[in-house]
């Protein structure tokens, strides 16, 4: 083999033991000698290999437990196992808590780290040869849990190949065990590999090595980046780094292809519990090995930790995850729960019972020549569409899809402005079992391209605003166009076809008496639904056939909408359920990334044009609406006058919008629904039990439980965590918990997302909302803030909507967030407010108005700051951004800029 990589392996050198580093205890190194090691597969042994390995087995036998199984850690390139410190601490931690008892042994492969450096270049073949006989020498029993990064993911993985008989289960970090032959491999290892600068790049000078260390995020700090550059100071001391990359099997006459190959189809036939873990921020390994390993490991728990990149163990918290897992799945060394039943990884294990699909109502009215929709943005003006052609459009997008191979399970990813294209392509996909992707514009550029590579689509379809946007940032998927182009455009984009094209596909094989696939299974999955962003990365939310009729069928009997209703819906799930529920659907002529723009006379006008009598509209939305009620005219008032029930939710309401609201609509019943993306009508409350309610307690009312749905508290200890028993008693604060038939199924890809939501409830339909708030003694619910917002002080645990609330009665002042600023525990609460009038600039507030704050906000406030408008959400306008505002606080009240947050 080496007669065909690059030479440049240095020479050979002894192992030796590290020198004193940040967080590495010197008690877990050891030098281990294998005998007898052949340094090419069927050559002669050489007499001895010298490893450095960190290994906890004697820290264990000093706390007197003992074992329940290995963790067996292999790094990758250019790191060493200094990788892996953080997993041998938090072994010991668990162990000392009296949790379960995993011995660590992280190598440093040969050539690398701190080990031997051989003087010979070593392919695949040998490095999973090597780990083995490692083992053998170790006396290394099962059960053995391996943990590979990079390619020491792919090592680790052929040894658990292997040694079928130790190994219970394995987790990899950011690896591939397959290149796909119509994919380049990445852009940086197609450079390092170039004759002329593989050995310059990665023995002669640090190149490779400083470009990997500076990929991570966040930034290394100085003394962890100079512990991961120190086995590897001098040329001398890099061979093993080029010829890991030297190694990379390009192409299948490569000479570790044929092992790389043995390997893939091994882990596909490991029948053990596994993690995969992702760092989508790599620029090497990149989400279609992700996806190759998914599929060869269909039992995978997967957890993407959005923002981190290729050193993902540095980047997030590889440990805790990883111990959280075992403890879930091998809690005695013995696999156990779904993963050893068979079920879904993160799944609830129960389903919700529907018993009419999605797209029934669409079957019944097909040959109605009703309204289904009305288009209010269309070109031309207002326009209706019947329920017979939106069946029809329904019917044949569906064939056309099936004719073009989108086959049920593929994702499809919708970036259609709400309106008639996108109601029939979500139903179409649907019918044919399809998983839709509807992540809105509502999330921004940022956030959508987050969210479209997250959900990995296999189609896209797209009007041209978001084909372009998919292009130049390189999206996945084939692309539809939701309208016909030039050559020239459609080969810019990369658009295969127009929908018009599957359109007429789908009714040619209509018509030659073709039919659709069988309807899926109320299990399977129907839709990934994207959170708002609005306290962190937006995460993707699985929901199942059965799960979003039950949505429907909880939103038809809380509001009695069905046949015949008319409903204005500004928010984009509600205007796609609009079909199922047999409603009239209009959405308002609004751009859905800012509903603060949304008019009074947009609304009347779309009331006018569908005949409604339900309007559903954000806060931010109905904020404006109410603002702008002056341009109405007489006819428009008149419309609006017909409305029977408005709804508004997605942030907290006050009182006075909801009066204000009231005013312009005034025989319509008032409601705030509570709910998210995970759940979408969990309690409610209308205007008199607002009013009712107001000013008695803490927070904000938002009513009583709706049907079929049950919420509980999960106490809040002095740190501000929600570690309590589930409980249904009254004032008692705490994280809202909830459960119902039309919870969400899962988060996609979020494993350890899914079992934080979950962690202590013992409904298998039930959720950690992440809200935090209490029940009253009428059995309402009352949300005083995000749990990621509550401040921990010295005097206990402060949560924000109260102090607001109290605050925003002040004259003078419109909006408020409250924030703390300071250490868990010892934090000091500040108000951060909008003035009325607005101040053009940040700054501290006047001493009468931080006065008046401080006497009306009920909590001691260190300090009053003012700003010109309030950080919020992109989707709602409506969520103040308090994490932001904390920074922004920390750093103006430090002697920082006095900049706008």
């Amino acid at each position: 083999m080496s007669s065909r990589l690059p030479r440049i392996a240095a020479a050979a050198a002894p192992a030796t033991l590290p020198p004193p580093l940040p967080g590495l205890d010197p008690a877990w190194s050891r030098l281990v000698t294998v005998p007898g090691v052949s340094d090419q597969p069927g050559g002669a042994a050489h007499p001895t290999r010298t490893w450095h390995l960190l290994d906890t087995a004697g820290s264990l036998a000093e706390l007197g437990v003992e074992p329940v199984g290995t963790i067996l850690c292999v790094h990758g390139n250019p790191t060493w196992s200094y990788l892996w410190r953080s997993v041998a601490a938090r072994s010991l931690e668990v162990a000392r808590d009296g949790g379960p008892v995993w011995r660590v042994v992280a190598v440093d492969q040969l050539d690398m780290g701190f080990s031997e450096r051989t003087g010979i270049e070593r392919g695949l073949p040998q490095r999973v040869a090597d780990l083995g006989a490692l083992t053998d020498e170790l006396g290394l029993t099962g059960p053995v849990v391996t943990l590979g990064h990079d390619w020491g993911g792919v090592v680790s993985l052929g040894w658990a190949v292997d040694h079928p008989d130790l190994v219970v289960a394995v987790a990899t970090c950011n690896t591939a065990v397959h290149q796909p032959d119509d994919a380049p491999i990445p852009a940086p290892l197609r450079l390092a590999l170039r004759p002329g600068l593989l050995g310059r790049v990665t023995v002669l000078t640090p190149a490779f090595l400083e470009t990997t260390l500076a990929i991570a995020h966040p930034k290394l700090e100085r003394p962890v980046a100079d512990a991961f550059r120190a086995p590897y100071r001098g040329a001398a001391r890099r061979g093993g780094i080029g010829g890991f990359v030297a190694d990379i099997p390009v192409g299948a006459s490569h000479p570790s292809a044929p092992e790389l190959d043995r390997i893939a189809a091994g882990v596909a036939a490991l029948d053990v519990p596994a993690l995969l873990l992702w760092g989508p921020r790599d620029p090497v390994f990149l989400e279609r090995y992700l996806d190759d390993l998914s599929e060869r490991l269909p039992q995978a728990d997967v957890h993407r930790f959005e923002g981190a990149g290729h050193l993902l163990p540095e980047d997030a918290d590889v440990a805790g995850a990883v111990f959280e897992w075992l403890g879930d799945r091998l809690p005695d060394g013995v696999p156990t729960t779904r993963a050893a039943q068979g079920l879904p990884s993160d799944g609830t294990g129960e389903q919700a019972e529907v018993s009419r699909p999605l797209w029934a109502t669409l079957d019944v009215l097909r040959d109605s020549r009703d309204p289904a929709l009305v288009e209010m943005a269309a070109s031309a003006g207002p326009r209706t569409i019947s329920w017979r052609v939106l069946a029809r459009r329904v019917e044949e997008i569906a064939a056309g899809l099936v004719d073009l191979g989108v086959r049920s399970g593929d994702r499809v990813s919708l970036l259609v402005t709400p309106g008639a294209d996108l109601t029939a392509v979500l139903y179409a996909s649907i019918r044919i079992g399809a998983v839709v992707v509807v992540a809105d514009a509502g999330l921004g550029l940022r956030g959508l391209t987050r969210a479209v590579r997250g959900a990995r689509p296999d189609w896209i379809i797209g009007a041209l605003p978001g084909l372009g946007v998919a292009r130049a940032l390189g999206w996945p998927g084939r692309r539809i166009a939701t309208v016909s182009l030039p050559t020239a455009a459609r080969r810019a984009l990369r658009v295969e076809h127009s929908l018009v094209e599957v359109a007429r596909r789908g009714a040619d094989r209509v018509a030659s008496g073709a039919t659709l696939p069988a309807a899926p299974a109320s299990t399977a999955p129907a839709a990934v639904l994207f959170t708002s962003g609005s306290t962190g990365p937006a995460k993707g939310v699985v929901y199942t056939h059965g799960q979003l009729g039950a949505v429907r069928d909880a939103l038809a009997t809380q509001y009695d909408i069905g046949v015949g209703t008319g409903l204005v819906a500004g928010f984009a799930p509600f205007a796609l359920l609009g079909p199922a529920l047999g409603a009239r659907s209009v959405a308002p002529d609004m751009d859905v990334t800012a509903p603060r723009t949304l008019t009074a006379r947009a609304v009347a006008e779309s009331v006018a044009a569908a005949d409604a009598t339900v309007v559903f509209l954000s806060p931010a939305a109905l904020a404006n609406v109410v603002a702008t009620a002056g341009d109405l005219s007489d006819a428009q008032r008149g419309a609006l006058g017909r409305v029977r029930l408005f709804l508004s939710a997605g942030a907290p309401v006050s009182v006075s919008l909801l009066e204000a609201a009231t005013a312009l609509m005034p025989n319509a019943s008032a409601h705030t629904p509570y709910g998210m993306t995970e759940g979408l009508l969990m309690t409610d409350v209308d205007l008199d039990g607002v009013r009712a309610a107001a000013g008695t307690d803490e927070g904000i009312c938002v009513g009583r439980p709706a049907a079929n749905v049950r919420v509980r508290i999960a106490p809040l200890d002095h740190d501000g965590r929600a570690t309590g028993t589930l409980t249904d008693a009254a004032g008692i604060t705490g994280e809202i918990v909830v459960a119902a038939p039309h919870v969400r199924d899962r988060y996609d890809r979020l494993w350890r997302t899914n079992r934080v939501s979950r962690l202590g409830v013992d409904d298998p339909r039930g959720h950690r909302t992440g809200d935090v708030g209490h029940l009253d003694a009428e059995g309402r619910v009352w949300v005083e803030g995000r749990l990621q917002h509550v401040v921990t002080t010295p005097d206990g645990v402060v949560t924000p909507v109260g102090p607001e609330q109290r605050i925003e009665r002040v004259a003078g002042v419109g909006r408020v967030g409250v924030t703390g600023i300071g250490p868990s525990g010892t934090q000091q609460v500040v108000a951060v407010v909008e003035t009325v009038p607005s101040r053009r600039r940040p700054g501290l507030a006047s001493p009468e108005l931080t006065a008046a704050v401080r006497a009306a906000a009920g909590v001691p406030l260190a300090a009053v700051l003012t700003v010109p408008v309030l950080p919020t959400d992109i989707r709602h306008n409506s969520k103040v951004d308090r994490t932001r505002l904390s920074r922004w606080a920390t750093s103006v009240l430090a002697g920082g800029r006095m900049v706008r947050p």
